[in-house]
């Protein structure tokens, strides 16, 4: 790290003593780097003769360093490999994780530089090569703390950035931080980048760089990098295979493996689980295992960053009640850097992410480490739950497996002496989230979206991954499991190929198939791989076709002899295919139908339908077929009686002529209709005579009805009662005439309207004849008018007067 140096001004009189003070200083610097090398050559590097770092030969700057950042004792892994770096040996590392690896290589990476009196005009020392940008930026944090008492220039390149301000600042590094992608491109496209000098390489997670992701890149990295330099590899998995080391120049490595000979891959301060859930209810129990621990903190790993995003976008809807971050490899750097900062100073926080976090990255204080979706192989499980139980703390871990995938698992865990436990889930614990999965993804088409690509890209995972024993993708529920993610149907699946497409295509024919056909299946599937097939072979393995198919299933029958071997009059060659009767053979007839055959009545068509062939089978299943089998139907009309007749046509010239001339006919045909109207009018007349007695009728029951309601009202005398001719009483009343009655008859007749002191005569007799204009004549008519002469009567009675 540049340190600022600072000086003080000196007049003329005191160069001459400065420059003897710089000789002096140059000569004790010399025998001070002298010892050092000596010390460490006589370095005894036994584990047990160190135990903290003040008892190795390290500088001055970088035991300062470390005071400073607070490091003070030694892990067994440190305690092995630094001396061993310090004397510039090459290492093959591998120690568990958490167990202070960093440290391993950064303290024989500065102490290599400053042995060498390295400044910045010397290029590139030393390159550091991380296989994730997480783990690169968390090297290059610890790098600028133990270093920060040193000279040297150091810098980070792991892409996210401009190429050429990268660019602009690599030729003054001392240190690189890099990942392989990013640094081979600076190879090979930045000009005056000059590597020739580099003193030692240093490849962290060594077993993912050099796995065939990085292949390539590594590949090209070793040929741009001298062969006279100091390598050192390390990993929590680390691999011996002579290729991989050929493949780095390294010369007699020394392998230390200080967790070698443990009783367990992982460290005793992890408690790990797992637990049996099937493919579709992992949503609902990792759902239900946040809802328990919303206290801690927790990083949940899943196969794919499609599945993240789905998995925190489905979540961050639902509010389990969490901080939720998300973090994979497709994200901007700006954004993965924010992301792993924030859940690194959090207290309580869950972590969806991929494989890009799992090796080396140091979160503090993670509680849990969930997984979701079973890992790749057993190295990729132990980095995982890597993240927590780190420098002898406590950790727990859980794995989700689903019953596929439980037996294979276990037993690769216990080869790899990885102590697991299996727990169930509590019954009160279990939360049903997919119907809200559901409702989410019908409201929103995005995360809709998002499901059908975690789909794709589990499916996928799954049957990419090398080991069928734990991953077998024909033993999943894909059709659960696309319901559980809210989708209303499974997902096609392009990638797989072979039978599967082959079923995919003749799925809609399964149903029609005979039996002979699913005999030939079975027996297709019993067939030797090496077994070679002829151009006939793959004519009768054809399952798409329907033309000549039963003819194919009769070559291929049992022992390849027909159906009917009995009878060798019916063994054609070519089944007959429509059936021929008496009137289509001029007079010859036929035996009858051949055997199979199926004569349909009842479909509407002129003839029965004859079913003699899977091609008019199917037909059945043809609406426009059908249609055009039943033929073209008779139209009609129905005329105002609603009775359905043909419609009318025009009758030809010649048979116009035969029924004798138009005149003729004319006058028929008016002859005709002159008698149908006067049996209509006679009807007419007889209805309209009904309809008037019937009204006269009424009427006279309507008067009736009025003569006995006015009897009725009359007050009744005391004589009625006593057997007395009503009659009489009534002829002993007075009449109108008489003078008892006038009084009576005056109080019943309603009262003159008075004169105003203003009216005159002329005033009453606008008055009579403006009530006669107002008044109408009122017609009683007993019911609605329904015919014509109903409408008739009622206008003539409206016209009298």
């Amino acid at each position: 790290m540049p340190a600022a140096r600072t000086g003080s001004r000196v007049s003329a009189k005191s160069q001459k003593v400065k420059g003897d003070s710089k000789s002096l200083k140059r000569k004790r610097d010399q025998e001070d780097l002298q010892k050092l090398q000596n010390d460490v050559d006589e370095f005894d590097p036994k584990p047990e003769n160190t135990s903290k770092f003040s008892t190795l030969p390290i500088s001055k700057p970088t035991a300062s360093g470390l005071e400073a950042s607070h490091f003070q004792n030694l892990t067994d892994v440190q305690a092995r490999a630094i001396p061993l770096g310090l004397k510039g040996r090459d290492i093959l590392g591998a120690a568990k994780t958490g167990s202070g690896k960093t440290l391993a290589f950064l303290v024989p990476v500065l102490e290599k530089l400053y042995r060498a009196q390295w400044t910045e005009y010397d290029g590139l020392g030393a390159l550091i090569i991380s296989p994730t940008r997480e783990l690169a930026v968390q090297i290059f944090e610890v790098l600028r703390k133990i270093g920060r008492y040193h000279t040297f220039s150091a810098g980070l390149v792991i892409g996210g950035k401009s190429l050429r301000e990268e660019a602009e600042r690599l030729g003054r590094m001392n240190i690189l931080v890099c990942t392989p992608g990013r640094m081979l491109q600076h190879l090979d496209q930045t000009a005056g980048f000059d590597v020739d000098n580099l003193q030692i390489l240093v490849l962290d997670e060594a077993d993912r760089i050099m796995d065939m992701g990085f292949q390539s890149a590594v590949d090209g990295l070793v040929e741009h990098l001298p062969k006279s330099r100091q390598t050192m590899l390390f990993s929590a998995t680390q691999s011996k295979k002579v290729s991989d080391l050929a493949r780095l120049s390294l010369k007699e490595p020394e392998y230390v493996a200080v967790h070698e000979a443990a009783a367990a891959a992982t460290p005793t301060t992890l408690t790990q689980h797992y637990l049996v859930t099937p493919l579709a209810d992992k949503m609902e129990t990792l759902y239900g295992f946040i809802k328990a621990n919303l206290k801690s903190k927790m990083i949940v790993f899943l196969s794919s960053g499609k599945q993240v995003r789905f998995v925190y976008e489905s979540f961050r809807h639902l509010q389990p009640g969490i901080p939720l971050l998300h973090l994979h490899g497709r994200q901007k750097q700006v954004a993965r850097l924010e992301i792993t900062s924030r859940f690194s100073a959090a207290k309580n926080s869950c972590l969806f992410a991929t494989d890009v976090v799992a090796r080396g990255v140091d979160f503090p204080a993670v509680d849990w480490v969930v997984q979701m979706d079973c890992p790749e192989d057993t190295d990729t499980y132990i980095h995982r739950v890597g993240r927590t139980a780190r420098y002898e703390r406590n950790g727990k871990a859980v794995l989700f497996l689903d019953p596929s995938e439980e037996q294979g698992m276990l037993k690769r865990l216990e080869q790899r002496k990885v102590p697991i436990y299996k727990v169930n889930v509590r019954e009160k614990k279990k939360l049903s989230i997919q119907n809200s999965i559901q409702d989410m993804c019908f409201k929103n088409p995005d995360l809709k979206y998002l499901g059908q690509k975690a789909f794709v890209s589990y499916t996928r995972s799954i049957h990419l991954q090398k080991d069928k024993e734990i991953f077998n993708l024909k033993k999943l529920d894909l059709d659960a499991y696309a319901a559980s993610l809210g989708l209303p149907g499974t997902p096609q699946i392009k990638f797989q190929k072979g039978e599967d497409i082959k079923k995919l295509k003749n799925a809609p024919r399964a149903g029609l198939s005979s039996d002979s056909e699913s005999e030939f299946e079975e027996d297709k599937k019993k067939r030797k791989k090496g077994e070679v097939r002829t151009k006939y072979d793959r004519m009768f393995e054809r399952t798409n076709q329907d033309v000549l198919t039963s003819h194919y299933n009769k070559l291929i029958g049992d022992e390849g002899q027909a159906a009917n071997d009995d009878d060798d009059d019916d063994q054609d060659f070519l089944s007959v295919k429509r059936v021929l009767r008496g009137d289509d053979l001029d007079g010859e007839t036929s035996d009858g139908p051949a055997p199979g055959t199926k004569i349909i009545e009842g479909l509407g068509g002129e003839e029965p339908f004859v079913v003699d062939s899977k091609r008019r089978e199917k037909m059945l299943k043809s609406k426009k077929k059908m249609l055009k089998f039943k033929g073209k139907g008779d139209k009609v009309v129905f005329d105002d009686e609603g009775v359905a007749h043909h419609p009318y046509k025009i009758q030809g010239e010649e048979d116009f002529i035969q029924d004798g001339s138009a005149e003729a006919q004319r006058q028929k045909f008016v002859e005709s209709e002159a008698v149908k109207v006067k049996e209509a009018d006679i009807d007419d007349k007889q209805l309209a005579k009904d309809k008037r007695r019937e009204k006269k009728e009424k009427r006279k029951a309507r008067e009736a009805m009025g003569s006995e309601d006015a009897m009725d009202g009359m007050p009744r005398l005391s004589g009625a009662d006593d057997g007395e001719d009503p009659l009489a009483l009534l002829a002993s009343l007075p009449m109108p005439g008489e003078d008892s009655g006038s009084e009576a008859e005056e109080e019943r007749r309603p009262k003159k309207k008075a004169k105003k002191w203003f009216q005159d005569d002329s005033d009453d007799e606008r008055q009579k004849v403006k009530s006669k204009k107002g008044k109408g004549k009122v017609i009683e008519v007993a019911e609605a008018p329904n015919t014509l002469e109903d409408y008739e009567a009622l206008a003539a009675g409206l016209l009298e007067d």
